[in-house]
């Protein structure tokens, strides 16, 4: 195995049990956030692909578990692709380069015809499929993941606001995080955790993997002494100097096989090997079972910026927007990236949830998803009553914010009237009647330029749910004003 330090994929770790594999033709959403997504526990689950297009066109006829390279390349002509040599490391990931979608299956191609003769072990990753070929459908999402809150946001708003960040060439990959993985057997992902402590799911279109995992409880033994530098790969000779408490680990198992999808949870370290040439779909996403994962994994990111350049303080004259800056370069997003995303979030399930406060005014709602809105509200307000007390929300900051984050969370009237949120409450409200009522019977979207009310639920045409929202409060100025919003509007639960 590429990258390996000698015996078999794993053999180097203690395992101690398999992932669960549950029929999930069988199994409803409520069991799957009880039994899986509430607790935070992988699984993998079978039978929902076989309708997928992906799986008959990327396949070879005569063969289904073979990828058929030539119809992708022709098909998906992609000028760039990301692509990882897998036998080359650099810093904590594999080295990245860039071709085309040609080029790199040219070298498979090459490569498994002459027996790799260059040395280098390509893996195709983080493909944006879906954002480069939107009229092409290759799957559908299963409605156990279909509450994604990431992928709604990134679908109608910016993940950055301040032009300083959006400019950054990070911002091409954060369109959306929906991604396609290509790869020959022997290639490979490096331990890891998911980006913003996201939930993930992976489905095989061909081929299989080799999935190990480390339970969150577990992950400071990857670590050295410092928790600065984790391990890169569990294959290696791992030292024991650097990583004295490695030899602590226990770890899950899982074959991945073909047609079966994989539920990431949050915070649970993992490598993954290809077994057999392989196509895989992959989403990274959270919602509100998992929101705290990411308001964690910023505060903690922010708190090491903070402290590297602490010594500059007292010369820095926004200090805390050069905290900020760097958070969102390293991490993906930073405190006030975060806190436009939670407050339009919770104003999208306040606009759903007064619907069901007023019943004779909606289609039908069922008492589940009425509790979803409720369980959202409850997350988004534990999350911002943590930051309140954050220097980045105090006083003297907020007065030094861009304008461009005041604008997105201040003003509640001009929020509701945004494009960008109608789409975002659209995608909402049809994910929760998809999850409510199964992908047969979902509503059609209504247009986006009707006045008033926004819901695709909604019944009344002069319903008044803005004015409802907005008597409760008209501006936002902090994280203590979303909570206090979102109190208003569970008072009458």
């Amino acid at each position: 195995m590429a990258g390996g330090g000698g015996g078999g994929v794993g053999s180097r770790v203690k395992v101690v049990g398999q992932v669960e594999r549950v029929d999930g033709a069988t199994l409803s959403y409520a069991e799957f956030v009880e039994r899986f997504m509430r607790p935070n526990l992988p699984v993998v689950l079978t039978g929902l692909t076989s309708s997928w297009r992906s799986c008959h066109d990327w396949t070879l006829a005569a063969d289904r578990r073979a990828p058929d390279l030539e119809f992708l390349a022709r098909s998906f002509p992609s000028p760039l692709v990301q692509v990882a040599d897998c036998s080359s490391r650099e810093f904590s990931d594999q080295k990245r380069l860039e071709m085309s979608m040609r080029e790199f299956v040219d070298h498979w191609v090459g490569s498994s015809s002459n027996g790799d003769s260059d040395g280098s072990l390509l893996y195709l990753k983080d493909w944006h499929f879906v954002k480069e070929y939107p009229g092409y459908v290759a799957y559908t999402t299963p409605t156990f993941f279909a509450d994604d809150w990431l992928n709604m946001y990134l679908d109608s708003h910016p993940i950055h606001r301040d032009s300083d960040i959006a400019n950054h060439t990070n911002e091409i990959n954060c369109a959306d995080y929906r991604f396609v993985y290509m790869g020959p057997k022997g290639t490979w992902t490096p331990l890891h955790a998911d980006v913003f402590r996201s939930y993930s799911w992976s489905a095989n279109v061909c081929g299989r993997k080799l999935w190990l995992f480390l339970p969150p409880s577990q992950s400071h033994f990857i670590f050295d002494r410092n928790l600065r530098s984790s391990v890169y790969n569990i294959n290696d000779d791992v030292s024991e100097k650097q990583f004295p408490e490695f030899n602590n680990t226990k770890w899950l198992e899982c074959t991945q096989e073909q047609n079966e999808i994989i539920f990431v949870p949050s915070g649970w370290y993992h490598q993954v090997h290809n077994l057999e040439d392989t196509i895989s779909i992959n989403h990274n996403w959270f919602n509100g079972y998992n929101l705290h994962w990411v308001w964690n994994l910023l505060h903690e990111d922010y708190k090491v910026a903070k402290d590297y350049i602490e010594d500059i303080r007292d010369i820095c004259d926004d200090f805390e927007g050069l905290c900020q800056r760097n958070l969102a370069a390293n991490t993906g997003m930073n405190f006030y990236d975060f806190f436009v995303f939670i407050t339009r979030f919770a104003l999208a399930n306040i606009v759903e949830l007064y619907h069901i406060q007023n019943p004779k005014d909606t289609d039908f709602i069922s008492a589940e998803t009425a509790n979803h809105f409720v369980y959202n509200l409850m997350s988004i307000r534990d999350v911002a009553s943590k930051m309140v007390s954050t220097e980045a929300f105090n006083t003297e900051n907020i007065c030094n914010i861009s304008e461009q984050n005041r604008s997105a969370f201040s003003d509640i009237i001009k929020i509701l009237e945004e494009e960008s949120f109608r789409r975002l409450l659209v995608a909402l409200s049809k994910a929760y009647n998809y999850i409510d009522r199964g992908q047969k019977d979902c509503l059609k979207m209504k247009d986006s330029s009707q006045k008033g009310c926004l819901s695709v639920t909604c019944l009344k045409p002069d319903c008044n749910v803005v004015g409802d929202i907005t008597s409760f409060m008209r501006e936002i100025h902090g994280p203590m004003d979303l909570v206090t919003l979102i109190d208003s509007a569970l008072s009458d639960r």
